[in-house]
């Protein structure tokens, strides 16, 4: 299953409703799943971003999904395909 690495960071109207970030957080989680995406991990960070999410799903579920986060002005997205070790190996394989 590809892998995301979602780095977020709060818009105005997302600072004005920060107290309401971790109930957003489980509506993204609510919505991912009924997109057949699976949050694995929300982490609210410090510095450059503000939030950092790890995602599974297929591509065009992921990019819907991030479109839907979008499209609620709470957040500013970059979405990172993410590859693990095995994935890394086939294409060293062809290097």
């Amino acid at each position: 299953m590809p892998s995301y690495v979602v780095l977020g960071k709060f818009t105005e109207q997302g600072i004005k409703g920060i107290k309401e970030t971790t109930k957003r957080a489980q509506g993204l989680r609510d919505a991912a799943n009924a997109m057949g995406v699976t949050v694995k991990d929300i982490h609210w960070t410090l510095g450059r971003y503000d939030v950092v999410l790890t995602l599974e799903g297929q591509e065009k579920d992921a990019a819907a999904l991030a479109l839907k986060v979008a499209s609620m002005g709470n957040l500013k997205l970059e979405t990172l395909r993410a590859f693990t070790a095995p994935e890394m190996d086939t294409f060293l394989a062809r290097v």
